[in-house]
Parts: C-alpha cells; structure tokens; sequence
C-alpha cells in the first residue's frame, strides 16, 4: 500500500509543470528521499521539456563523468515534476 502521487498519468505530467507531488517519495532501497542526507540535492530527474517532450540537450544521454553537460531534473521539493531547471550531469 502506497500513497497516491497524482490522479492519472495525464494529471501527473499535463499542463505547464505536471501536478503538485504529495507525500514522502522513497528511493528503491526505501529511503525517504526528501528527508534522507544521501539525497543532498533531492532532484528528480528527467530530460524533459515543461510540457512533457524529449528535452534533446537536456537529457544527460552520453553523459561522461569528465563532462561538463547538462540535465534537466526538478527540485522535489518544489512539488512540481517537470518544473525543470538545468543541472550537471555529474551532481549525486
């Protein structure tokens, strides 16, 4: 049993910035990733436009650890998914 993140798909990636997340979000080791210290920068993060598309020099694809490229991820704690601002590909 979970709790429920967003109505439906469509409600969780439609308009501007998808739907305002609510509740913890746990990491796949159970962690609770807006209060843990492993998670300094609590992004999320997705290669995506505002509007859902493929971000295409934002999506840290081919991404090297000596790089210096760019992501698009969403603060978790801005309660908005695809509400996206860039970020180096090399940040934890």
């Amino acid at each position: 049993q979970g709790q429920l993140l967003a109505k439906s798909w469509s409600s969780l990636f439609g308009g501007q910035s998808g739907a305002a997340l609510r509740g913890p979000i746990h990491s796949f080791n159970g962690r609770d990733v807006l209060a843990d210290p492993l998670w300094p920068h609590r992004l999320a993060w997705h290669g995506s436009t505002p509007r859902g598309g493929h971000a295409r020099r934002g999506d840290c694809q081919g991404w090297r650890s000596s790089g210096t490229a760019e992501g698009m991820a969403a603060a978790l704690g801005e309660g908005r998914l695809l509400a996206g601002h860039r970020h180096n590909c090399s940040a934890p």
